[in-house]
Formats: structure tokens, C-alpha cells, sequence
């Protein structure tokens, strides 16, 4: 950080040294000068009040502790996860399309959760704290699993390998396990959004180096996760298909107090952001000045009320400049005559920089709906595809494949895909665009919604294929599970391009006082698209399932049309390719005082000084 402000120093002098040599343009080098000394004390004002405690802490040595942690976390969350839908029809003894509900509903109150962490870090808790508080949750949830599926569970032992049928859960039971497996959903759901910005968090976006690291700790975030996963679906997976659930719930366990361990272990050297206050409030304060005002003209943006000096009005914020979207809020900012006697007034008078958080959150917010049709492709990953491997060849002699393990080619795939983006794809497209990040997060995303639309074409074509080699009186069919692959691959693929440019675009494009918000942003379009994706199967059914017609995913998929279902999917998801590109090419990016851009801004202005030289 020093070096670089030394340069840009040293740069600056330079350039006002030339121009008051150059007395031909004396003047006019003045004005130039003057202006640039006010963009430059601005940069050094914003990097001043985004900087961490301290040089010594934070940066990849911390970073990789939380990396670490994630993958521990995400073992442990996908042990439970990964072969829910099975654990319910297997020892639960819910019907297909009952289980594939039931996972959808979970899965989305995991993300759905989310929300809230991101409110406690944002608002009161801050990152560290809320990190803590939820893992620790997340391990009372199972602790409870562990517990619940060893004494009340499985009768007689050795039950739900998909031969050995259980006995009737007692209703404790069943109460204790749902409890745990939403502990477990509410303590994953609220640290994950939050873990994410606080890694973030380790690197200085004032310092060249470690804003370039913060891009690419998200690419390790994800691929992080992904390893943690793999564990999960391959391992662990087998060992719960043949009936050992209980060995899973408790190594997921360890994993998971191991995790935490890891996590605290780190305490001394993060890095850490005060919380900047319940945005809430602020929020409603903009939209209730922009109404009482409705019918004020708003004035130049230049007039707009903004108060002095280096530091925002919201605590621990930098400052967000005027933009000319959304005007109507500007009313908020605009001074009357009624502000200017007596106290201000927030719910009459805001500042540019709280009208601006507003118009961040609503700017965002198309690009957000658009990607929930993505997150229903996601989530057909944990449910419908694996009914649709279990119903599929996958004994190899004398071993069985689980129908879950197939998401290990989807890992896989994500761990490749990865590291071609970023040392193949990042380079070459920084080549030919001159964007140094290589293509841009909303590009990404658009990216991951067609490779997405194309796993769901490719699952449908495998399940044309495996309804034609179905035998008579057979529940298995003999086409080779393998053929799931393309599906698996594609999607993972997909996530490379959307969930790490979703991470990317939502902590970038949030303002400093909702940083866990917008990461929270990525997880909430996972659990709206879950329960879309529940909404979906449950209306499908109720058109279809009618008279003597089993409809689409009846509990015999041999009976059923999984393959339309899926083609619907590919459907929907191009119609919202379409309507995303439109909210793509309208968004226009924040910018924060002491930002990237305003770096450019000076370098720019310096240029035009040493041409006038």
C-alpha cells in the first residue's frame, strides 16, 4: 500500500513540477492541478478509511486458514446433504417426488438463512463474530443428527441400504432429526455469506497487489468448496448407501469441529471491519424523503446534499458518487427550503451516499431475480438426478456406485474448469479486451446460464435413452449410470461461470455498509431457486398426474416423463438468458471514492497535463 501511494505521489509531483515549468499554459496547468489534487486527497481519504488495522495481518497466510475452514465446513454440510433425498425415502419412506420437495425446501432455508447472517455481520455482529456464532450452531446441528440416527432411527441396524427396509420412525425421533438437519442448515446457511466477505476482507483493495489477490481468493473460495465436497461425495457417500448413515453424520461432525478449530485458530491475525449499522433504516429513510418530495424537481447532481469532509455519513463507509440512474430518488438528497430551518431531518434529508446504497440494492436486484432460473438447474443436482441414477446400471460386479457419488463429476469438473479459467481463459481474454480481470463478472454469468440451459437438454437426452432400455417388470434399467456424466460435467462447468462471478459481482457492487449482504445475494438466488424448483415439480404434477396418468415424476420414474421436465427447465432458462441480457447491458457499476476507478480518473487526468506539457 505504501509503495503504490509513493508512486502515485511521486507521480503527481512530477506532473504539476512539468506543467508549472511549461509557462504557456500556465493557467490553464493550474486549473488541471487543482483538480487533481482534489481527486487524489479524495483516493487517499477513501483508502485511508477502508484500510485494516494493521500491515501485519491479514493477506494469504489468514486467508488460506479460511480457505481451509471452508472446505472442512462444506464436507461436513455435504455429508448430510448430499444423499438427503435417499435418507428419506430409504428410512423415512417418502414417496420420490415427497423426498425431492422435502430436499428442495431444506436446501433453500439453507441459503435462505443466509440473509440473516449477512444482516447480524453487516449490522451489528460483525464478520468474525457471526462466523463463530453460526459454525457453532452448525455443530450442535450435528451433534443432534449424529445422535438422533444412532438411537431412534435405524431399526433394525444395518437398515436403508436399499435392500434392508426400516422400521417406522417414532415420532421423537423424526422431531429430533428434522430439528437437527435445520440447525444444520441455519447455522451453514448464516456463516457462509459471511466467511466469504470476511476473506475477502484479508486483502486491501489499496494496495494493487492484494486487490488483485481479493479476485482471486473467491475463484479459490469456490474451488475450496468444491474439494471440501468431494470428500463428501465420493467416501461418504458409499459408506451411507450401504447403510451406515450414522458413520457419515459423525465424520461430518469432526469435520465440522475440526473446521471451527481451524477458524479460531486464525483469531489474532485477521483482519477485521467494524459493522456499519442496521441499513435497514437508511434505506427507508431514502425512499420516505424521495416520497414527501415527489414533487420537487431534483437539482444537478452537483447541488445534492453530501456532507463535508473526507468521512460518509453511514459509520465506517466510504463515499458513493452521484449516478444518473433511478433519478427519483434524488429528491431524497435535493435541499428545500423547509430542510434548511431547523435540524435535519434523515427521514426528510439524505445524503448522496445513503441515496446511492439504495439505488445499489435496486440496481442489483434484476440482476439477482435473473439468476434463480440457474439455481433451479443447481438444485436438481441433489434431487431428481440422483432418482435418476438410482434407477440406472451402477453394479460393477460386486460394487455398487451410489447414485449421489455422480456429483463427483461435477466437482471434478468444477476443480478443471477452474483452473483453465484462471490460467488459461483470465489471460487470454485480459489479451484481447484489456480487462485485466479477463471477462467481466456479468459476462460470466451470462455464460453460466446457457452452459446451465445445456446440462438440462443433455439430462433430458439421458433420460429419453434410459426410458428405451427399461425392461419389462424391471425397476433398473440397463443403461450404464455413466451416462450421466455430461449432465454432471456441464453443470459444474456452469458453476465456475455463475456462482464465481455471482461472488465476484455482488461483494464488488455492494457499498462498504451491506459487503455480507451482497455475498448473501449469491446464496439467497440458491434458496429462491429451491423452492421454485419445489413449486415447479409440485405444479408439474398437479397438471399432469391426473385419471389413471402418473404424471411426469411419479414414484415409479419408469412410468413418468422425467425427460420433459427437465426439458422445461432448459426452456425457462433460456427465456430468462434473454431477459438477462437486457438487465445486463442497462446495469451500470458503483462508484466508491477511493475506488478503481477513481485511480483511472487521476491517472487519466495526469495524462492530459504531460500531452498539454
Amino acid at each position: 500500500m505504501a509503495s503504490s501511494m509513493d508512486l502515485l505521489n511521486f507521480s503527481n509531483e512530477a506532473a504539476r513540477k512539468q506543467v508549472r515549468e511549461d509557462n504557456r499554459c500556465t493557467g490553464e496547468s493550474e486549473t488541471v492541478n487543482r483538480n487533481l489534487y482534489e481527486v487524489e486527497q479524495k483516493v487517499i481519504a477513501g483508502k485511508s478509511k477502508t484500510s485494516l488495522i494493521r500491515k501485519s495481518t491479514g493477506g494469504w497466510k489468514f486467508a488460506s486458514l479460511l480457505l481451509v475452514n471452508q472446505g472442512l465446513a462444506t464436507l461436513a454440510f455435504f455429508g448430510v446433504g448430499v444423499n438427503l433425498v435417499l435418507f428419506l425415502t430409504r428410512v423415512l419412506d417418502q414417496e420420490n417426488a415427497v423426498a425431492a420437495n422435502s430436499v428442495s425446501k431444506w436446501t433453500g432455508t439453507v441459503y435462505l438463512c443466509s440473509l440473516i447472517g449477512a444482516f447480524l455481520s453487516d449490522s451489528y455482529w460483525g464478520r468474525y463474530l457471526t462466523c463463530a456464532i453460526f459454525q457453532l450452531i452448525f455443530v450442535v446441528g450435528l451433534v443432534l443428527s449424529s445422535l438422533s440416527s444412532w438411537l431412534f432411527l435405524f431399526h433394525p441396524s444395518g437398515c436403508g441400504d436399499g435392500e434392508i427396509v426400516c422400521m417406522p420412525a417414532s415420532p421423537v425421533g423424526v422431531a429430533i432429526f428434522y430439528l437437527s438437519i435445520y440447525l444444520v442448515a441455519f447455522g451453514y446457511g448464516g456463516y457462509q455469506p459471511t466467511i466469504a466477505t470476511f476473506g475477502a476482507d484479508q486483502f486491501d483493495e489499496a494496495n494493487p497487489k492484494e486487490g488483485a489477490s481479493k479476485a482471486v481468493f473467491f475463484c479459490y473460495f469456490y474451488f475450496a468448496l468444491n474439494v471440501g465436497s468431494l470428500f463428501s461425495n465420493t467416501i461418504l457417500v458409499y459408506y451411507e448407501d450401504t447403510g451406515k448413515w450414522t458413520l457419515g453424520f459423525v465424520v461430518s461432525l469432526g469435520s465440522a469441529i475440526i473446521a471451527l478449530l481451524s477458524f479460531l485458530l486464525g483469531t489474532p491475525g485477521y483482519r477485521y471491519i467494524k459493522p456499519c449499522g442496521n441499513p435497514l433504516p437508511r434505506v427507508a429513510q431514502v425512499f420516505v424523503a424521495a416520497a414527501r418530495k415527489w414533487d420537487i424537481v431534483p437539482v444537478n447532481s452537483d447541488d445534492l446534499y453530501e456532507v463535508e469532509g473526507p468521512d460518509s455519513a453511514i459509520k465506517g463507509s466510504r463515499k458513493i458518487y452521484h449516478s444518473n440512474e433511478i433519478e427519483f430518488l434524488d429528491k431524497a438528497a435535493t435541499i428545500t427550503e423547509d430542510d434548511l430551518c431547523g435540524p435535519k431531518n434523515p427521514w426528510r434529508l439524505c445524503t448522496v451516499t445513503q441515496v446511492e446504497e439504495a439505488k445499489c440494492v435496486l440496481k442489483m436486484l434484476p440482476i439477482w431475480l435473473c439468476t434463480i432460473i440457474y439455481s433451479v438447474v443447481f438444485t436438481q443436482m441433489a434431487s431428481l438426478f440422483v432418482e435418476q441414477g438410482d434407477v440406472m446400471k451402477s453394479n460393477f460386479g460386486n460394487f455398487h456406485l451410489p447414485a449421489a457419488s455422480m456429483s463427483a463429476f461435477d466437482i471434478c469438473s468444477v476443480l478443471i474448469c477452474t483452473g483453465i479459467y484462471r490460467q488459461v481463459l483470465v489471460p487470454l481474454a485480459g489479451k484481447l479486451s484489456g480487462n485485466t480481470k479477463g471477462i467481466s463478472e456479468l459476462k460470466r454469468m451470462g455464460i453460466g446460464l446457457v452452459i446451465g440451459m445445456l446440462a438440462m437438454v443433455a439430462a433430458g437426452a439421458t433420460e429419453i435413452a434410459r426410458l428405451k432400455h427399461v425392461l419389462p417388470g424391471e425397476k433398473i434399467s440397463s443403461l450404464n449410470i455413466f451416462w450421466q456424466i455430461p449432465q454432471y460435467v456441464l453443470v459444474g462447468a456452469s458453476e465456475v461461470f455463475m456462482y464465481v462471478g455471482q461472488l465476484e459481482f455482488f461483494n464488488g457492487q455492494a457499498p462498504d455498509g451491506i459487503k455480507s449482504f451482497g455475498s448473501s445475494l449469491c446464496m439467497a438466488s440458491m434458496s429462491l431457486g429451491n423452492y421454485a424448483s419445489s413449486f415447479l415439480v409440485n405444479m408439474v404434477m398437479g397438471i399432469t398426474a391426473r385419471g389413471k396418468d402418473p404424471g411426469w415424476i411419479p414414484d415409479d420414474l419408469n412410468t413418468g416423463h422425467l425427460d420433459r421436465f427437465y426439458f422445461l427447465i432448459a426452456a425457462l432458462t433460456a427465456f430468462d438468458f434473454v431477459i438477462y441480457v437486457f438487465c445486463a447491458k442497462w446495469y451500470k457499476s458503483i462508484n466508491l471514492e477511493g475506488s478503481e476507478k477513481e485511480i483511472q480518473i487521476i491517472e487519466i487526468q495526469q495524462d492530459v497535463v504531460l500531452r498539454r506539457v
